[in-house]
């Protein structure tokens, strides 16, 4: 079975002192791409990743998008996420 996700997260460090935004994409339970708030880039961990990571990481529209996701994802839905 092959199986792909993507996963978004928002950890609240300390209340909401420090916020981070992580996506990360997996295929059979492998990680293969990751972007991280505190990075500000796409990280790729497989050749397949690389190629995503490169692709992502050179459109600025896309970038700016996941650079601001703190604000419009995080903070947006802080009560859901938070118990």
């Amino acid at each position: 079975v092959l199986q792909e996700m993507a996963k978004a997260e928002c950890h609240f460090i300390n209340g909401t002192e420090k916020v981070r935004y992580m996506q990360r994409y997996f295929y059979n339970r492998l990680q293969f791409l990751m972007f991280d708030s505190d990075v500000g880039h796409y990280v790729g961990f497989t050749p397949y990743g690389e190629k995503w990571a490169q692709a992502a990481n050179s459109n600025p529209q896309w970038m700016e998008q996941r650079r601001t996701a703190v604000d419009w994802y995080c903070w947006n839905n802080y009560k859901v996420f938070t118990p």
